[in-house]
């Protein structure tokens, strides 16, 4: 084996000053680690963090040590942690200890993850990954796609890749716009993706029990099909953990020939698990989807899993040519992940879930999100039972909205503040038809029924604001 001449940054060649650096570091990310929990901190005032945290950016340094005691004792416990098991609001995310133990060797590894030739290793495993999901969701051999930053990347650039490849094969709309059918539930992110497309969004509302049919959407397209290239479904709404019939969505985008995108950033998950498997079918049947591994999937900020049944035509339409980068495509190129999405430079997202998966297996991840559906359930029937407190809407994945009726919006805003006070639980409020409710966005692991429960009954006795 040929020796090399040792460089700048070899290990040995590290100063007693940065190896002291990386000694602290190392006891800080492992004393973080093995909490547990962790604590739930949260939301500092600008004035707390401009007396505590300012200054920090100067010429001559603060050094290392004094760096990360301000980031431990100020930045931190200004940042609610959501990898703690109450943090119950939003959408959590709980990174198993593998996969955020890996994102280190990510970051320290410094992989630009942009084409198979800086990178063939990495986006083999990547894709491991993507093919093992594409599988799951029943997706014919040969789909595939890219790790992008989150679901509105993921969102955007399959949605420019439906527009562009519908300006290719289909005629141009009477009044020169093209369009986009969405559920009313539909998130917030395809709205974005519209204002940057230059296109125009189409909100359908969705059924009694809150999901799009084929039905409407078959309306829609009756009424002003010219121009819509899109229709987007959504596989776990953000507000109420529902899933659009997507089998009906599927006939109706293949009866008129529409692209059919499914926004599973949050829910798709359950697709892995047993409990609700049912529930969707006719993903298997999608021309792109997405799902976000830092959300259900136990993986670290930031990842989404961006997959298309056919990649060569997202690769036709976001592969971009330049001088500098012709030597990423000559010869044989098994896969460059910058070809299927608005993204060139990357970091290697898919990586610590690759890691996490052939850690502990696959059948850990389908427990663990069942898990996350049997505590929904659980806590479901608990307020069923409860007098004073309401089920909003029956829960269909891990999302539990559930109401007390005679609180409004400062009722819940007091209560959510007291039991962030007391560092129990992360529980706001949200909106359902103009009124206030609270939900549960039930996915980590660790958490448990006993404070579910627990959390529930602080509600009852909390008092009015106003009585």
């Amino acid at each position: 084996m040929q020796e090399y001449p040792t460089g700048p940054g070899r290990m040995h060649e590290y100063s007693s000053a940065t190896e002291a650096m990386l000694d602290r570091i190392t006891h800080y990310t492992k004393a973080r680690m093995r909490m547990s929990p962790p604590p739930l901190d949260g939301p500092k005032t600008y004035e707390y963090l401009q007396e505590n945290a300012s200054g920090t950016i100067n010429a001559e340094g603060l050094g290392d040590e004094e760096a990360l005691r301000v980031f431990e004792d100020v930045i931190a416990p200004a940042t609610i942690s959501q990898d703690h098991p109450n943090f119950l609001s939003f959408i959590p995310a709980a990174a198993t200890e593998a996969a955020s133990a890996f994102d280190i060797v990510v970051s320290v590894s410094n992989i630009c993850a942009t084409s198979w030739l800086e990178s063939a290793g990495v986006v083999y495993a990547e894709n491991e990954v993507l093919h093992w999901l594409a599988a799951e969701f029943g997706l014919p051999e040969g789909a595939g796609g890219v790790f992008v930053q989150g679901g509105t990347l993921g969102n955007l650039s399959a949605l420019s890749t439906a527009r562009e490849h519908a300006k290719r094969t289909k005629q141009l709309p009477k009044d020169g716009r093209w369009k986009i059918i969405c559920g009313s539930e539909g998130h917030s992110s395809l709205v974005n993706a519209a204002m940057v497309m230059d296109v125009d969004i189409v909100k359908i509302d969705t059924d009694d029990s809150g999901r799009l049919t084929g039905e409407s959407v078959r309306k829609e397209l009756q009424n002003s099909k010219d121009g819509i290239f899109a229709i987007v479904a959504t596989a776990g709404t953000t507000n109420f953990g529902l899933v659009d019939n997507l089998d009906e969505i599927a006939d109706v985008a293949g009866e008129f020939g529409i692209w059919f995108h499914v926004d599973g950033a949050y829910g798709l998950a359950a697709a892995i698990g047993r409990k609700r498997r049912a529930d969707f079918k006719g993903i298997e049947r999608v021309d792109s989807l997405i799902i976000d591994p830092h959300k259900w999937m136990f993986a670290p900020f930031d990842a989404c899993a961006l997959l298309y049944r056919d990649p060569e035509i997202a690769r036709r339409i976001h592969a971009q040519k330049a001088g500098y980068l012709d030597i990423m495509n000559e010869g044989t190129v098994e896969w460059n992940p910058s070809d299927y999405a608005i993204n060139l430079t990357r970091r290697a997202r898919g990586l610590p879930l690759w890691f996490s998966l052939a850690t502990y297996g696959t059948e850990a991840y389908r427990n663990a999100i069942d898990h996350g559906i049997t505590l929904a359930d659980d806590i479901a029937e608990y307020i069923r039972q409860k007098d004073g407190v309401q089920l909003v809407r029956e829960p269909q994945l891990s999302v539990v909205v559930f109401e007390r009726p005679d609180w409004e919006l400062e009722d819940y805003e007091a209560w959510a503040d007291k039991l962030m006070d007391d560092g129990f639980a992360f529980v706001m409020p949200t909106k359902f038809k103009g009124r206030a409710v609270t939900r549960f966005a039930i996915i980590n692991p660790t958490t448990k029924i006993d404070d579910l429960r627990a959390i529930v009954d602080s509600m009852l006795e909390f008092p009015k604001v106003k009585a």
